[in-house]
């Protein structure tokens, strides 16, 4: 138990910005797995900053541009950079210079379009999200880092080291994605509860979730052969902003 939690803590540290006090016992080995829960924490601070910018009557558009601020505050840009880094990768023609490209700190033209387009896809999605903007929140998050846990669990890491070379070490099968499953299987429910459809739109949400964070993992590795620490945050982004754009139908 003990372990479990200073894991737990661990992946706080790692993931987010939140302050975590020095003198708690951190375990860094192993914090994929609890990255998704990770984000369906974050996902609840957001919706309360919304709800509480709600409650002073922001307009919709502004409120929703400094939710989608903050959330990237409260990563430390880490999986945007991720993002960032991947697209100026797969811009490379040549396959054999991708990675080298991708562990450039510079950042290039099609990386800063990547960001762009990222962040304006997140912020029309949530403006358009009328109702449960909290729960949304928290799904997409959520959703989002399963899909960084399931790309770890089931493609090859493509370098002998880097800064996601550690959570391909500690995770070997997709069990070790199951317990976060169930979690996100839950709350799509409770989407569909406060739905008049539940059965539709906890279905949709489901599928949804589930099929753009496996897909778009599976669709990394088939430009590259196998994935990075920085596709991992790519998955993680890119999932968000799909999802979130999935939300507005559902």
């Amino acid at each position: 138990m003990v372990k479990q939690l200073s894991t737990f803590l661990g992946a706080i540290a790692f993931y987010t910005c939140l302050p975590v006090p020095q003198r708690w016992l951190l375990t860094f080995s192993g914090i994929a797995r609890w990255a998704p829960l990770v984000g369906l924490a974050i996902g609840g601070l957001l919706g309360l900053l919304d709800l509480g910018l709600a409650a002073l009557s922001m307009p919709v558009l502004t409120r929703s541009a400094i939710v989608i601020a903050v959330w990237v505050a409260l990563t430390g840009g880490l999986h945007l950079d991720g993002a960032m880094d991947a697209a100026d990768g797969l811009a490379v023609l040549d396959p054999q210079r991708r990675l080298q490209v991708m562990a450039d700190s510079r950042t290039g033209a099609f990386g800063a379009m990547a960001v762009v387009i990222i962040l304006l896809l997140k912020v029309a999605a949530l403006t358009d999200v009328a109702s449960d903007r909290w729960l949304v929140l928290m799904l997409v998050a959520g959703w989002g880092r399963w899909g960084q846990v399931v790309a770890i669990v089931r493609y090859p890491y493509l370098k002998a080291e880097g800064k996601g070379a550690f959570h391909k070490a500690a995770l070997r099968s997709l069990w070790d994605a199951a317990p976060t499953l169930v979690l996100l299987l839950a709350f799509s429910g409770l989407q569909g509860w406060f739905s008049p459809t539940p059965l539709l739109t906890a279905g949709l949400t489901i599928v949804g979730g589930g099929a753009i964070a496996f897909f778009t993992g599976a669709w990394f590795n088939y430009q590259l052969g196998g994935h990075t620490g920085d596709t991992y945050g790519a998955v993680v982004e890119w999932t968000e902003a799909l999802l979130l754009c999935w939300m507005t139908i559902v």
